[in-house]
């Protein structure tokens, strides 16, 4: 009896295995079940140590990164606890590959701790011999000064050379902590408004509050730098404004583009106790720095001013920041990132929807700015009505058929462009515009020709990168006011764009596979509505071009935050009414 009690015990034990939802292969690819009663328990499980692939069918793809696997050690997990929740998960068990991939990746963070000592800056290892193979590592020996006779079992680093010794060791895939503080930076008296210049009472909202106090909290990562992580619409302005407020410091603020400047700046002075003479512009209208500087990101790119004076030095350099800024922190060029290697003494705040980059960079992010500190699901914000709830539809249009035969001839680049501009999508824009007559929409695309015939073809007005900052910015606020009920905007639009009534947006071109432009052009719509009403994102997409495949890979991290997309197949209107079918 004994043993047959055994027997039917390991049969359910094996029973219960395969009725588990998630499927780990040892390549590290995790496959897991959304038709499962577990699924959102195991989401629960692989969110903050795993980055979403695909969603072919209701198997969503997941895959390990170093990132998230330094991300989730720097919150305070550690690989036990990892191992011990996707065994919780795991239908067949995790292969001896996958964990030790996890150990190695959740156990190299903080291996390297950078310390500030009365004889300097230095770097510590958990042991000798691990600190003597970095020494000998090129890219670390150049970050190095020699050490004082005084000193052992540490390396002394030269001040200037903290960011690229971080980097480097994030390269080599044992990121550093650092521990070696920062300068408090020029004093800023500043404080909240009661009540903005608007009249409207101000205050953080509660996960607002929740963010400023895990950037400054220590233990996660280091105290005052990091990333944090908000939708769309959900007020990262006011978690910067946060941060600057309780550090009382002097800041540089750093943006995509001259609009955002001019919002920084209007959201500054109408909620803070700063007067305008203590926040300057930085752009290429501008040049102020003052004890708050908001500045592009195009500013610090570029290698000299016309006077041949080397504008982002003179920015970076003039003053004593405490506290630097870096707004959507996932567009940062190549050449701020340099900077910001430099930067490492202030403290550093990135602020972003997505930390997702197209070009790989994200181990950079990590490095310079630092880790997650903090992050809101975009459905968490949406329950709790901080957003608009969302309706994502994705528009198939037969291509024209002059297009049509342009895009078989063509190189690869071309058929791209040639789907992207197709001719027929006008039609599918006018008859949602119809959909949504008397809603506030934005027709959006990547390509100028298109966006102007399809403006003309509308009569409808037309914003782009082109038009002076101060013309972009009156047609924005006329929006606002109501006077325009749509508009036709390029990619200028993607970021950083203050249009609270905007209801309805349109994509009828885009950059590639971009998941970060799918998720920024979906957040121009996001801002609460008022009596909860919903918002409507449309993607309108060339059937049968590679442009559906492009489609599938852009809306990746949206279907991870939740949202689902449907599918219209759209045909000429004497077919009668178009066909709409769920995916």
């Amino acid at each position: 009896m004994e043993g047959e009690l055994s027997f039917c015990g390991k049969e359910a034990a094996r029973y219960v295995a395969a009725s588990l939802p998630l499927i780990i292969q040892s390549d590290g690819t995790l496959l897991l079940d959304e038709s499962h009663p577990d699924y959102e328990q195991a989401l629960g499980a692989l969110r903050p140590i795993a980055e979403f692939g695909k969603k072919p069918g209701r198997w969503h793809t997941y895959r390990l990164t170093p990132v998230s696997l330094w991300n989730a050690a720097a919150s305070g997990e550690t690989a036990e606890r990892v191992l011990e929740n996707l065994r919780r998960f795991a239908r067949y068990g995790i292969p001896a590959s996958v964990e030790r991939e996890i150990r190695e990746r959740m156990d190299n963070y903080g291996r390297f701790r950078l310390v500030r000592r009365p004889e300097g800056l230095f770097l510590l290892a958990d042991s000798p011999e691990r600190l003597r193979l970095a020494s000998e590592w090129p890219e670390v020996a150049a970050c190095l000064a020699p050490s004082p006779a005084n000193v052992d079992a540490a390396l002394c680093v030269r001040p200037e050379m903290r960011g690229a010794l971080k980097s480097a060791l994030a390269a080599r895939g044992m990121p550093a902590l650092d521990e070696a503080g920062y300068e408090q930076g020029g004093a800023l008296r500043v404080a909240w408004r009661r009540v903005s210049a608007g009249g409207k009472p101000v205050a953080l909202r509660a996960y607002q509050e929740e963010a400023v106090d895990a950037f400054l909290d220590g233990r996660a990562g280091g105290e005052g730098s990091g990333v944090v992580v908000l939708p769309c619409g959900a007020g990262k302005t006011w978690v910067g404004i946060g941060a600057m407020v309780r550090l009382g410091c002097e800041t540089l603020i750093l943006t995509p583009n001259a609009v955002s400047v001019s919002q920084w700046i209007r959201e500054i002075l109408d909620n803070t106790t700063l007067m305008p003479e203590d926040v300057g512009e930085y752009s290429g209208q501008r040049k102020q720095v003052r004890p708050v500087t908001v500045a592009t990101y195009q500013v610090l790119a570029r290698k000299s001013s016309p006077a041949g004076e080397n504008a982002a030095h003179s920015l970076l350099m003039g003053r004593n920041w405490g506290l630097i800024i870096y707004d959507e922190v996932h567009l940062l060029p190549a050449p701020v990132f340099r900077l910001t290697a430099r930067l490492q003494a202030a403290r550093r705040l990135g602020l972003t929807a997505t930390l997702v980059r197209e070009d790989g960079r994200e181990t950079e992010v990590f490095a310079l700015i630092g880790p997650k500190k903090y992050e809101l699901p975009w459905k968490a914000g949406e329950s709790e009505g901080w957003i608009a709830q969302a309706e994502c539809t994705e528009i198939r249009v037969p291509l024209d058929p002059a297009a049509a035969w342009r895009y078989r001839g063509a190189s690869p680049r071309s058929r791209h462009r040639i789907a992207g501009e197709n001719p027929a999508k006008g039609e599918a824009v006018r008859r949602l515009l119809e959909r949504h007559r008397g809603e506030k929409a934005l027709v959006i695309g990547q390509y100028l020709d298109q966006l102007k015939r399809l403006a003309k073809e509308l009569d409808l007005p037309l914003v782009t990168g082109e038009m002076p900052h101060h013309a972009r910015q009156e047609m924005f606020d006329r929006f606002n006011r109501g006077e325009i009920a749509a508009l036709v905007v390029s990619k200028v639009a993607n970021f950083a764009v203050d249009l609270p009534d905007a209801s309805v947006a349109i994509q009828i071109s885009g950059s590639f596979g971009s998941r970060q432009e799918e998720a920024q052009r979906l957040g121009r719509i996001l801002r609460p509505k008022p009596g909860g009403g919903r918002a409507f994102f449309y993607s309108v997409v060339s059937e049968g071009t590679e442009e559906e495949e492009f489609a599938r890979n852009r809306r990746r991290f949206l279907i991870e935050q939740g949202y689902v997309y449907r599918l219209e197949a759209w045909r000429p209107v004497e077919a009668g009414a178009p066909e709409g079918v769920s995916v």
